[in-house]
């Protein structure tokens, strides 16, 4: 039996519902072939099956091809078009309100509900004048439409806010006197468990933890 699929090519042809698939598969209970049987499933949309039908050796090529994509680093991805629509990236961060910040903290380090994170992020582009654009006003909605989106924005935003995270602490320790940065020290390990920017870097460290992708 011919079997015909198209294998991605890039995070971009990867949709962040594929991957929440992906991350729901009970890893240790799999065995080499079975994770491959799987990935190709997943990340090719094709019934299992119909996996069982495609060469051996067409599976491991797949299978490596989609494993070398995840180790790559993406960058912020500004914008994309889906189901016809453009979305972009929130232009100015300053300007993002309280319940934004809430919701994009709360569910950034949650690959259950990562949508919802990437609803604060990413919206529709309402205007657009070269490369400024206006987006549409947050709406706390429905944004399951947003597991199609493609990985390479869900992966680049996350990293993006990683190593903006990184360099804002980086700035601040180095304007602070010793006995500041001590005093500072002792703040955020008494903060450990606590909310706000440190929880949020926690939930993205976890995040590349779990991608297992490292940025040094």
């Amino acid at each position: 039996m011919k079997v015909e699929l198209t294998v991605p090519s890039s995070l971009s042809e990867i949709t962040l519902g594929q991957y929440q698939q992906y991350l729901k598969l009970p890893l240790e209970e799999l065995t080499e072939v079975e994770l491959s049987l799987k990935m190709v499933e997943i990340f090719c949309n094709i019934k299992a099956e119909y996996v069982r039908y495609i060469k051996a050796s067409d599976i491991t090529d797949i299978v490596n091809i989609i494993s070398i994509m995840f180790e790559m680093k993406p960058s912020l991805v500004h914008s994309f078009k889906l189901n016809g629509v453009e979305y972009g990236f929130i232009p100015d961060l300053d300007e993002m309100t309280f319940g934004e910040y809430i919701d994009l903290d709360t569910n950034i380090g949650d690959w259950d509900n990562i949508q919802k994170a990437m609803g604060v992020l990413y919206r529709p582009i309402e205007m657009r004048k070269g490369n400024r654009y206006h987006i549409k006003e947050y709406d706390a909605g429905d944004v399951e439409h947003l597991k199609d989106m493609p990985l390479d924005a869900v992966l680049g935003s996350v990293i993006f806010f990683y190593r903006l995270g990184n360099d804002l602490c980086q700035v601040m320790m180095n304007s602070l006197e010793t006995e500041e940065m001590e005093d500072l020290q002792n703040r955020l390990n008494l903060e450990e468990n606590g909310g706000g920017t440190h929880q949020f870097m926690h939930s993205l460290n976890q995040i590349l933890e779990d991608l297992k992708i490292s940025l040094n």
